[in-house]
């Protein structure tokens, strides 16, 4: 029997997660519903179907194993809950939420039924990243450096604060999570954001340019930078790990090892996202998630980390996260 996949939010993420799972034989994706009828419509016809506007009578009319929630920071909470209710598989984009309150409530729901749930973090599944935590398991991580270094997203929620969270919250959660997946979990966060460039853009409430330091558990430290004021320049993305006798450098999925005497440099083989599909999906057929890199919960506790980046840049103060938990 295929799996039944259905997509809420029908926007550039999900087609890519649609591109995907078309590759997966054992998939077949029946219905999707979106805001923009226009965009549900299309991606039916795409992918075979039908389209919805309203994801409660989606739910209530097909017959589905799983669903997709692509959708932005602010709009999760009751899909999210509608689908748990009817014990349906989720696979959930990141960030899991806009604030700790609705991931919560989110989280409970999902461990109190038992739902197979994969949240989108793709870094983890780069088979460069494997080659990482292969190479830094016996070392002593010292610090961790991270970058999300490029342009503003032309959606208009991505400038609402409220909506999007900021571009630690939306898009740098990225690279926080993988410096947890690879050194481990984050106790202490102090930040600074300002906004240098951008003041002219209509409804722009987010800012330009950020940095995060983090204290990590094990005694290493970090310091994460982004920016969104590099329009039409992609500067770089990724996280670069000192360990002890050598850098390990994960860029946009590239690997670089620096070390005495040789290196060594690695292209990504595997599409991450397609891997990710393929993982949710099986889990789904085995009734297994053991072999899901991001679970709901562990997803939440990077959400914590990049809003309590948030907090420390409006009060000034460092952070602990021991506030910040479900």
């Amino acid at each position: 029997m295929p799996v039944r996949i259905g997509f809420i939010g029908t926007g550039g993420i999900a087609r890519a997660h649609q591109r995907c799972l078309s590759q997966i034989a054992a998939v077949q994706m029946v219905a999707f519903c979106d805001v923009v009828e226009e965009r549900a419509r299309k991606a039916a016809e795409e992918h075979g179907g039908r389209a919805y506007t309203d994801f409660h009578r989606m739910l209530e009319t097909e017959e589905l194993d799983a669903v997709y929630i692509c959708l932005p920071p602010f709009a999760h909470g009751q899909p999210e809950l509608a689908a748990v209710e009817q014990g349906l598989a989720l696979f959930i984009e990141k960030p899991v939420a806009i604030d700790l309150e609705t991931a919560c409530q989110i989280q409970e729901a999902i461990e109190q039924t038992g739902v197979i749930c994969s949240v989108g973090y793709h870094w983890r599944y780069f088979d460069t990243t494997d080659r990482a935590r292969e190479l830094l398991a016996d070392r002593t991580i010292a610090m961790t450096l991270g970058y999300w270094m490029g342009g503003m997203p032309g959606v208009p929620w991505w400038r609402v604060l409220a909506q999007s969270g900021g571009q630690m919250v939306e898009q740098t959660t990225h690279i926080v999570d993988l410096g947890r997946y690879l050194a481990g979990e984050v106790t202490e966060v102090y930040a600074a954001y300002a906004t240098r460039r951008l003041h002219e853009v209509p409804n722009f409430e987010v800012s330009d340019v950020g940095v995060a330091t983090l204290k990590y558990r094990s005694g290493a430290v970090g310091m994460v930078s982004n920016t969104c004021s590099l329009n039409g320049i992609g500067y770089t993305v990724g996280l670069h790990v000192v360990a002890d006798g050598f850098v390990v450098e994960i860029n946009g999925g590239r690997l670089r090892v620096i070390r005495k005497g040789d290196g060594e440099e690695k292209e990504p083989q595997e599409n991450p996202k397609l891997r990710e599909d393929r993982v949710f999906v099986e889990a789904i057929q085995k009734g297994d998630p053991s072999a899901i890199r991001s679970s709901y919960a562990d997803a939440v506790k990077t959400l914590a980390v990049t809003l309590a980046a948030n907090e420390s840049a409006q009060t000034g103060r460092p952070v602990t996260l021991s506030r910040h938990q479900c």
